[in-house]
């Protein structure tokens, strides 16, 4: 086109903004970032989400914190102490 590459870049540049407006121009580099980083990816043979093919790591590394411990609850149709149920049936 021009002589200069980065007037052509600027060119281009404005001509997208011109067909697709400010408001999709965000989504439209962030879907080319991440198609490039997943092409990336695939060529270097690397992965940021190795818990998909290692589950077992990713499970033993969650489970690795220890869970909120809640109150344990009896039935209502246990009684708690053995004199309540004698006095009960006293009555």
């Amino acid at each position: 086109m021009f002589r200069n590459p980065t007037t052509d870049l600027i060119v281009v540049l404005v001509i997208v903004l011109l067909i697709l407006g400010p408001k999709r121009l965000p989504g439209l580099g962030k879907s080319l970032g991440t198609g490039m980083r997943e092409f990336k990816d695939s060529i270097t043979g690397e992965s940021k989400d190795d818990d998909e093919e290692h589950p077992a790591i990713a499970a033993s590394t969650a489970s690795s914190e220890p869970a909120p411990s809640a109150p344990a609850q009896q039935p209502a149709s246990v009684e708690k102490d053995p004199a309540e149920v004698a006095s009960k049936r006293a009555q």
